[in-house]
């Protein structure tokens, strides 16, 4: 049974879901994809990971049962949240596994807080801006690896249901743009600094290169790479895939 909560952190309350509360061991922050919900990012994946460890998920600034606030958006600020989220929790180190924009996030809890993190899991997610092939970021995006119609009616009905203010969806969506489209990329520096073990899992159809992935891993000194056959951005989280890599990564 999920325990939903808010904590108030910089300003905002954030959501947070704990679901396998009893389970011994190193949490898992798991961090949705942007534009998404926790459940509709996850549910896939909990029965099996809820099993046999906690599990929290975050729902960030502006998404699902979070309000948005006129505090800007960015990948940093988020991942000060999750951090100050660690210390009310009084968790010392978790483990994270982030989606999309939640790889971004989760990165940068890596980077600036390393001594919080276990071990990371990064889906469709990437390290800088230029790794998104072109027709991804063109104004009049129309390109395969885009979320289809069904797939953005299905992102805005999760919205509406848990969202305390369903009328800005696509404000939100535009204001969010810019944090992960056109974020600082981190150094190299930075990267070789994120020892803990790191699995980073892409679609072969994804909006992001492949050669991008495989410099991530040359970056990231403990990383591990996953290329998901015939997988979009969007269907990345493939239980019959992920959770196998994902499980034997967190139990090692």
């Amino acid at each position: 049974m999920a325990q939903g909560a808010y904590a108030q952190v910089n300003g905002i309350d954030l959501y947070y879901e704990i679901l396998g509360a009893d389970r011994p061991g190193r949490p898992l922050i798991m961090l949705h994809g942007g534009v998404l919900t926790f459940h509709l990012s996850f549910d896939a994946l909990l029965p099996t990971l809820t099993a046999e460890r906690k599990v929290i998920g975050v729902e960030l600034q502006g998404h699902g049962h979070t309000a948005d606030s006129d505090r800007p958006f960015s990948i940093r600020q988020c991942a000060e949240d999750v951090i100050a989220l660690l210390d009310q929790l009084g968790i010392e180190q978790a483990d994270f596994f982030g989606y999309s924009l939640g790889g971004l996030v989760s990165t940068e809890v890596a980077v600036r807080a390393p001594e919080r993190v276990g071990r990371v899991v990064l889906a469709a997610s990437h390290f800088r801006p230029d790794a998104y092939y072109p027709e991804i970021t063109a104004p009049e995006g129309d390109s395969p690896r885009l979320p289809t119609e069904e797939e953005s009616v299905a992102m805005k009905r999760a919205y509406d249901e848990v969202a305390p203010n369903p009328e800005d969806f696509f404000p939100f969506v535009e204001k969010i743009q810019p944090a992960v489209h056109d974020f600082e990329a981190w150094t190299d520096e930075q990267l070789a600094r994120m020892t803990m073990p790191v699995l980073i899992i892409i679609g072969d159809t994804d909006f992001i290169r492949l050669e991008h992935a495989v410099q991530m891993k040359q970056l990231v000194p403990n990383a591990q790479l996953a290329i998901l056959p015939g997988t979009k951005h969007m269907h990345v989280i493939r239980p019959e895939f992920v959770l196998p890599m994902v499980t034997a990564f967190l139990r090692q």
